[in-house]
């Protein structure tokens, strides 16, 4: 590996180091943002109503998966009351809204019942409740409405809202403007002075909130067994909601069942009476004839005329038997009675169209029932199956008129058929055909009668056997544990929370923050090099560096000292200008502690005050600053020694004020004396120091840069702003002063993670960049 890549790593582990202090040094906040955030979960978990998840499965019993729904091979062919089941309707029926209103309704859910506790009240259902709210009639203006009951013995009871109290007699009934309603002891006797809220609810939103909260859905695609689950923070109540659901569901189930029976039974009936009138008459006549004509068989000779005629007979009996069916129907929907009433649909009609008209009318005869259960007559989607009812009337009628006027028809052929042989019985005495007559009637009144008379016992029997649409498997459970909140997971993001907020709060101050915090800040902006780091001055003493001192910050101006002789190789580098951004960046300050820590090393060091402007060279140093650069240029008398003045403090330092503040320091700095004035000086002193003017805001700096040897640029942490960097750059990228270099300022020294000074070997026996170099800063030249 080489030097390069050595340092490459060396100063990447560096800046992540100097990444994680930046967050480090503020570690109480993380500390704080979880405690707060964990105590947040804690008081949210203690206090928030836990949700439970009831769950139970249902066995839809389908034709096409299972045995039929009379559970018997006998009754198969009963086809009027199978209906095959598509798993997708059960469960849109199971989730309808009208099931769940009358789940509700039939569990008395318009009320719930809530208890105080230290913080919060609680929900109470079932064995729990001390008492029970039965509602006989509820307004609008009730919904949402809260009344607190207070039982004040076995007895007697009172009613508090808005700020008024009642006294009644529990199973008294209770009138108010908006209700009535009747309060009764519940099992657990209500304690005396233990109140209890009721709250009023439109059942119809209950049952909307309900729908949302249940979960139906198949087990899997090749089984008819359904998943029904809900979450209710009162277990009790979830478990009987559910097994009420299913209970309202198989009940809605048998009663369309039945009520397609009972139709075509209470049909039958009316029709079985006025056959058995038509068929005593029809036996009456044929008794009376017989005795009057003293009848008792038919002539030999028309024998087989008569067997023929008989056929034919026959045939008109079937088609007449069709064709009464047909009027009698057609009876019934013309009747005013019948209008909303189903239809029968298995009466041996053969017609195809015709059946699938009846078994529409009565689908929509069951979905109008279904409908005006919730609803008005007046609402428009019970107006509209009314409508389709009546378009249907017309439609059945038509169909039947047409599917009678065929058969009449085929009649009429064969009544002409059996005229032909007729005709030929002669011989055959007209009693005989009269008493044929009247026999032709009574078979059609027998075969008829026999007919509806079948059809009731198969009715009956079907409606006997009506079994539920589904069998329970497992019935409504709760889970022993709340599915809401869950701790875990609010933890975590408590956790996470209370990280993250000191975080993104460090890092939006950081992001706003416009000054240099760190020294990756200038990396960003500049490739500039960087000479090394001052420490914060505590001693508020402008000379830090002496003989001995021992202090952090004498210590990193040795260790600048020592990178600035790295920064020169060798060469001569006499004349350094120090300069900054803007004033207050520490440049005297930094001039006067390196010229210090220079001349402790027997060198002898010149610091000469080229801030016309603003001087405070001398002032800092505790000299007189009367004579100085100024007077130098302007007087053409006075020299070096004039204006030189030596430092009481440290040896081998000598400092040059810049005078009287002239009008015109720009000009000024223009003369030739300036570069007679630096040229004597490299003469007389190892090392000249130019504290001059910012440069990022005037231009008195750049006027020496021909003179200079080397420059030190001042960066102030916290002080100096970011965007102001990029004057150093443009100083460094376009060469406009010579060997440019860096010194950051005001650095704290808390966060800084290593400091030390001394040479340490690397693995191929040079010194190491990290131990010579402060921070990993590299000297480039």
């Amino acid at each position: 590996m080489s030097e390069k890549e050595i340092f490459q790593f060396e100063s990447e582990e560096i800046n992540l180091k100097e990444v994680l202090m930046k967050y480090l040094k503020y570690w109480y906040l993380f500390v704080l943002g979880v405690i707060v955030a964990g105590a947040v979960a804690f008081v949210y978990l203690r206090y928030t109503t836990p949700q439970y998840r009831i769950s139970s499965t249902l066995l839809i019993k389908d034709d096409k998966k299972g045995p039929s729904l009379a559970e018997n091979a006998v009754l198969d062919d009963l086809n009027l009351f199978q209906s095959g089941k598509n798993i997708d309707n059960e469960i849109e029926i199971l989730k309808s809204k009208s099931l769940m209103n009358r789940v509700l309704q039939e569990l008395s859910l318009n009320t719930t019942y809530y208890v105080d506790g230290r913080v919060k009240s609680a929900e109470i259902y079932g064995a729990s409740m001390p008492l029970k709210v039965i509602v006989s009639k509820l307004d609008s203006s009730a919904f949402n409405k809260s009344i607190i009951i207070q039982p004040k013995d076995h007895n007697v009871f009172q009613i508090e809202e808005d700020g008024a109290v009642s006294q009644h007699k529990f199973g008294e009934q209770v009138k108010k403007p908006y209700g009535v309603f009747t309060v009764v002891a519940g099992s657990n006797n209500a304690e005396k002075d233990n109140k209890v809220t009721v709250k009023f609810h439109d059942i119809r939103k209950v049952a909307e909130s309900y729908n949302q909260k249940l979960t139906v859905a198949p087990v899997n695609k090749n089984a008819s067994v359904l998943s029904l689950s809900l979450v209710d923070p009162v277990p009790a109540k979830g478990v009987a909601i559910l097994n009420k659901l299913v209970e309202v569901y198989n009940k809605e189930a048998v009663e369309d069942k039945n009520l397609i029976a009972g139709s075509t039974i209470q049909f039958i009936d009316e029709r079985l009476k006025y056959l058995t009138s038509e068929l005593s008459l029809v036996e009456e006549d044929v008794e009376s004839y017989k005795k009057e004509n003293r009848v008792t068989d038919v002539s030999s000779e028309a024998k087989l005329y008569l067997e023929k005629a008989s056929d034919y007979n026959r045939q008109l009996s079937e088609w007449a038997i069709q064709i009464d069916v047909l009027e009698s129907i057609e009876k019934y929907l013309l009747k005013q009675e019948s209008e909303f009433e189903l239809v029968p649909s298995t009466l041996t009609i053969q017609d195809a169209t015709l059946l699938g008209l009846i078994a529409k009318f009565n689908e929509l005869q069951l979905e109008r029932k279904r409908l005006l259960r919730i609803s008005q007559p007046s609402n428009p989607l019970v107006q509209n199956i009314t409508e389709q009812l009546g378009n249907l009337r017309g439609n059945i009628l038509e169909n039947l008129r047409n599917i009678k006027d065929g058969l009449k028809i085929t009649r009429n052929n064969l009544q002409a058929s059996s005229a032909q042989f007729e005709s030929r019985i002669k011989d055959v005495p007209s009693i005989e055909k009269d008493l044929i007559e009247i026999k032709r009637q009574q078979s059609i009144k027998e075969g008829l009668y026999l007919y509806l008379l079948q059809k009731r016992e198969e009715s009956a029997l079907s409606l006997a056997a009506t079994v539920a649409n589904s069998r329970i498997i497992d019935p409504a459970i709760s889970g022993d544990r709340p599915v809401e909140p869950k701790k875990q997971l609010i933890y975590l993001l408590a956790i996470l929370v209370g990280l993250g907020i000191p975080f993104a709060g460090i890092y939006i101050k950081e992001l706003l923050n416009d000054r240099v915090q760190s020294q990756q800040d200038v990396k960003k902006a500049t490739n500039t090099p960087i000479l090394g780091e001052i420490a914060h001055n505590d001693t508020f003493e402008n000379l830090v560096v002496t003989e001995n001192s021992r202090s952090t910050v004498a210590e990193l101006f040795r260790l600048i000292r020592t990178n600035l002789q790295f920064a020169t190789l060798g060469k001569d580098n006499k004349v350094i200008m120090v300069t900054s951004s803007m004033s207050g960046e520490g440049k005297t300050f930094f001039t006067i502690n390196l010229g210090a820590s220079l001349a402790l090393t027997g060198k002898r060091v010149v610091l000469v005050n080229f801030d016309l402007r603003k001087p405070r060279l001398l002032q800092d140093m505790g000299l007189s600053n009367e004579t100085g650069v100024t007077n130098y240029i302007i007087d053409e008398r006075l020299t070096i020694q004039d204006i030189l003045v030596v430092s009481p403090e440290v040896s081998g330092l000598f400092a040059i004020g810049s005078g009287p503040i002239p009008p015109n320091p720009a000009e000024l700095m223009m003369s030739p004396k300036v570069g007679h004035l630096l040229a004597e000086l490299r003469e007389q002193f190892d090392y000249i120091l130019l504290d001059t003017s910012p440069a990022g805001q005037v231009a008195d700096a750049f006027t020496l840069a021909p003179l200079i040897d080397a420059s030190v640029y001042i960066v102030r942490y916290n002080y100096t702003f970011k965007s102001q960097v990029a004057i150093v750059d443009d100083i460094y990228e376009n060469k406009k002063l010579s060997h440019p270099m860096l010194v950051l300022n005001d650095a704290d020294m808390k966060e800084a993670y290593g400091y030390g000074y001394g040479y340490g070997y690397n693995e191929y026996g040079k010194p190491s960049l990290k131990n010579t170099l402060k921070n990993g800063m590299r000297i480039e030249v």
